[in-house]
């Protein structure tokens, strides 16, 4: 089988993975990359048997399919032109930073019959693989996303920037509709909200509340959720997570009996480049389309219309 002639546009901190990872997967050969950092380029492209390409143009001509690991603001610019070139693209969340532009792409992407995929690599996660069949219909779910100061992607909102992978993998557990959000946020550091939390509600009743920061003195990715039926705890980073059952004990008594469960290592990007490889192989829809990642970035944007509401105005 001919191996998959794949592109990375942007090098930096995620996007130096991609091409690690398209350079060693056995259905994928790394043909170039593409870096306005023409020396970081150059290293990533040498250490995997790469060229460097200076032209967008001729760079796509070579390739099949392309990851875009660009900064957010450049994402809906960079995949119009790799879609209008015929290419699969796989684009780093969120799919854009406006929904408008986010809903062309996906139109783009059917009228050239191409793959596209959003990088929501949690969905990915090996916990939330193991854990997510226990999700079944959720009460109440808190999710905290918290970060340290890093000054990587401040050219959008804190919720564009992490609480969009709580919001994709909220939606993937299908809650149905949503009926009301509210929200608020601080700036710190930034020139948008470093921190923000918000609370949504479905019309199944089902009620979320988000917590995102990129100014947090520890990092910590969690979810608590609880059912009727129990509750069960998620932990990202550890890929730990306990599921709690309701019990009935001698005696009539309620309890909670508490499994354990540890997922194994296997690397989220790497489950996700080999998924994007397979929908293109087979001609199916990715396991994060561009229709879900549209989904996500219209409820961030509420999020944020919710924020601008109840944030106090200057005077």
């Amino acid at each position: 089988m001919v191996k998959l002639r794949a592109g990375v546009i942007g090098v930096g901190h995620l996007g130096q993975h991609h091409a690690r990872l398209y350079a060693s997967l056995p259905d994928s050969t790394l043909v170039g990359v593409i870096d306005p950092d023409q020396g970081r380029a150059s290293v990533v492209a040498r250490k995997h048997g790469a060229q460097v390409f200076g032209d967008l143009p001729d760079f796509l001509q070579q390739v099949d399919l392309v990851s875009i690991a660009v900064p957010t603001s450049g994402h809906y610019s960079v995949a119009k032109r790799c879609l209008e070139a015929g290419k699969h693209v796989l684009v780093e969340k969120p799919i854009a930073v406006r929904p408008t532009e986010a809903r062309e792409l996906v139109k783009l992407a059917a009228h050239h019959r191409c793959v596209l995929q959003v990088g929501h690599s949690e969905r990915f996660n090996p916990i939330m693989q193991m854990m997510r069949p226990h999700i079944r219909k959720p009460l109440l779910v808190e999710c905290y996303r918290l970060g340290t100061y890093t000054g990587r992607g401040t050219d959008v909102d804190v919720v564009l920037d992490l609480m969009i992978h709580d919001l994709d993998l909220v939606l993937s557990c299908d809650p149905g509709p949503v009926e009301d959000v509210r929200a608020t946020g601080a700036t710190v550091l930034s020139s948008t909200s470093d921190v923000s939390n918000a609370r949504v509600r479905f019309r199944s009743g089902c009620v979320v509340n988000l917590t995102a920061s990129r100014i947090s003195p520890k990092a910590m990715r969690q979810w608590h959720v609880f059912q009727d039926d129990g509750c069960l705890s998620i932990d990202f980073q550890s890929r730990q997570g306990v599921v709690g059952r309701r019990s009935v004990e001698p005696g009539g008594k309620l309890a909670l009996a508490a499994e354990e469960i540890q997922a194994g290592d296997g690397e989220p990007l790497k489950l996700q480049l080999e998924s994007f490889l397979h929908a293109i192989r087979s001609d199916s829809r990715p396991i994060v389309s561009g229709e879900e990642g549209v989904a996500a970035l219209e409820l961030a944007h509420r999020v944020l219309s919710a924020m601008a509401v109840s944030l106090p105005r200057e005077t």
